[in-house]
Parts: structure tokens; C-alpha cells; sequence
């Protein structure tokens, strides 16, 4: 062989292990963070990190089964409504003397229960779970308003407030980054390494195989949908606590953030394609990116363009990285050894 071709091959692969869109999406996540903590007043300080993870913190876990949801193929754009609902329930049952410890568990069930009907109309009924969580993005935030108004409540336990705003043993690492990494890790192994994790990614390739070798892909989307209004419940919980305000509209668009996360982590929107670690970097790059843009008062109009922009980039970018990686691939197959 050549020693131009040994360079072209060696030179193909190189450019293929960088057109991994996963690799690329954590080095740009890397990047905008230096950059971020050398040109935006306070951004690096101990205290914007707390703020940073504590900001994050509802779009990493509703994103958690949200990725398993995409990988199928199908979506689920009711969370935030649901995360709405959670908190408005909370703060009606708060308002009437119930304890918080029976109130977490009931705004838990709640966001199942949610999820569930979620489920149901997409795996028992077969509509189209973009139509259907739509629809249920409307009804889920209308009837928080019913059960809440436009008011709100506030004054919860100071213990639990106190909690999830703050720091583990006086360091600038917030007690909520536990959940987060727990549930993480959990999301993660079982995506990555459990038969469920190759039946999700099986029913995303492809619906009518992953039948014949034995999936139930009804079944495993209903309770896909089932987890994801169950996170969204917490999502609701811990909003509520950390803001100590219980409201109908908490999280109000939160689904765009959540979705361009995911997208941006390299999750194909057409499912059977995507990692728990680019999903990760996604979101914390859409938050490092919010976060520094309102420390330069960039203002909230400004901000949802970015986060549509970033939608848009996230559906657009890891096509071309597909096509890319393609054309690499089939230039290395087009060299040939030189006798």
C-alpha cells in the first residue's frame, strides 16, 4: 500500500471519529464553558454554578426518559404541562392542610397516572403521539388552572425548600445534582445495558423486526410514557419547592428546551439512533448558554430564539454529521491497496 493512501485512509478515519456527533456536541459543550467563564461577568463563581445546576436541573429530568421516548420513534410534548399540574396539585392539597410527606407521593402518582393516558392513546388507541401530547400539553395546563387559578402558594416546609436550594456540606455542588446523577446513572445503565435499553433501540430501527424477535413494542412504549409523566410529576415537586411557589403555569414551554436538548445530544428525531452522554452535554450546553445570556441581560424573548435555533440545529447538524461520516466511509471503501 501507498504511503498517500496509507495517509487517506488513516486521514478518512480521523475526520469519521470526529464526525461522531456525540464526541462533537461534549467538546462544543466544553468550549462554551471556558468560553462562557473568560468573557461573561461571573459566570465561573461558585455561586452561578449552584444557580447553573439548579437551573438544568428540570430539563436533565424530564430529558431522561424523554430520550428513551424519542429513541422509539415516538414524543412526548406534554411534559412541561404535566410538571405544571404536578405543582398546581401540590399547591391545592398544600392550601388544605395536607402534610407534604402524603402530598410528594400523590404529585408522583399524578405524573404516572398522566403519563399513562399519554400511553394509552398512542399504544392502545394508535394515534400519533405528537397529535396526542399536543393535545394533552392543552388539557394538562388547563386543568392545573382549574385546580389552581391564577394564583399562587407558597410558604412550604422549610426543610424541603431549604434542601433543594442547598449545597452539599458548604461546597458550591447543589444537593439536587444528586438526584440528577443518580437517576442519570440509572437512565444510563439501563438504555445502555439491559435488554430493555436493545428493545427500545430495536423498536426505533425498526417497529415490525423488533416484533418478530420478540418485542412487545406497545407495551414497552405505554410504560416509556408511564416514566416520563412519573419524572415530570418529580420535575413538578422540586420546581415548586425550589421556587417555594406552587403555580398553574411552572414550566410553561419547558417541552421546547427539553426536546432541543435531546435533539442536540444527537437523538435521531426519527428514533434507533442516540446516547445518554450526548443527551447530557446537549442540556448542559442549552443551559450553560441561557445561563450566560441572562448574565449579559439578554432578555427572555432573545433567549426563546436561541432555544429555537438550537431546535433547529439539533434536527439539522446531526444529519449532516451522518452524511458526512457516509461520504468518509464510502471514500475509504473506494481505496484501493497499490500492488
Amino acid at each position: 500500500m501507498s504511503a498517500d493512501t496509507t495517509t487517506g485512509a488513516g486521514t478518512a478515519g480521523l475526520t469519521a471519529r470526529f464526525a461522531n456527533w456525540n464526541v462533537a456536541i461534549i467538546a462544543v459543550t466544553v468550549v462554551v464553558l471556558i468560553v462562557a467563564a473568560a468573557t461573561v461577568n461571573n459566570f465561573g463563581t461558585s455561586q452561578n454554578f449552584s444557580f447553573l445546576i439548579l437551573d438544568l436541573l428540570p430539563i436533565a429530568l424530564v430529558a431522561l426518559p424523554m430520550t428513551l421516548v424519542i429513541v422509539t420513534g415516538e414524543i412526548d410534548l406534554s411534559v412541561a404541562s404535566t410538571l405544571g399540574l404536578s405543582s398546581a396539585v401540590m399547591g391545592s392539597l398544600w392550601n388544605s392542610n395536607q402534610p407534604i410527606e402524603t402530598i410528594i407521593p400523590l404529585c408522583l402518582l399524578l405524573g404516572a397516572l398522566l403519563g399513562a393516558v399519554n400511553g394509552f392513546f398512542v399504544t392502545v388507541l394508535g394515534l400519533p403521539s405528537l397529535a396526542v401530547t399536543i393535545g394533552t400539553l392543552a388539557l394538562y395546563r388547563g386543568l392545573a388552572f382549574v385546580v389552581l387559578g391564577d394564583g399562587a402558594v407558597a410558604d412550604f416546609p422549610a426543610l424541603y425548600t431549604d434542601w433543594v436550594t442547598g449545597n452539599l456540606g458548604g461546597t458550591a455542588i447543589p444537593n439536587v445534582l444528586l438526584v440528577i446523577v443518580a437517576l442519570a446513572v440509572v437512565f444510563g445503565v439501563v438504555l445502555h445495558a439491559t435488554p430493555v435499553g436493545r428493545a427500545v433501540f430495536a423498536v426505533g430501527a425498526s417497529e415490525q423486526a423488533a416484533r418478530f424477535a420478540g418485542v412487545r413494542p406497545g407495551r414497552l412504549k405505554f410504560w416509556l410514557y408511564v416514566v416520563s409523566g412519573l419524572v415530570a410529576g418529580l420535575a413538578g415537586v422540586l420546581w415548586t419547592l425550589r421556587y417555594s411557589s406552587a403555580r398553574a403555569d411552572n414550566g410553561a414551554g419547558l417541552e421546547l428546551a427539553v426536546v432541543a436538548a435531546v435533539l442536540l445530544g444527537g437523538v435521531s428525531i426519527f428514533g434507533g439512533k442516540g446516547a445518554l452522554p450526548g443527551v447530557i452535554a446537549g442540556v448542559v450546553l442549552l443551559a450553560s448558554l441561557q445561563n450566560a445570556l441572562r448574565l449579559s441581560d439578554v432578555s427572555n424573548e432573545a433567549l426563546n430564539v436561541v432555544t429555537g435555533v438550537l431546535l433547529i440545529v439539533s434536527v439539522l447538524a446531526p444529519n449532516l454529521a451522518n452524511a458526512v461520516r457516509g461520504s468518509v466511509q464510502r471514500r475509504r471503501h473506494r481505496i484501493t491497496p497499490v500492488v
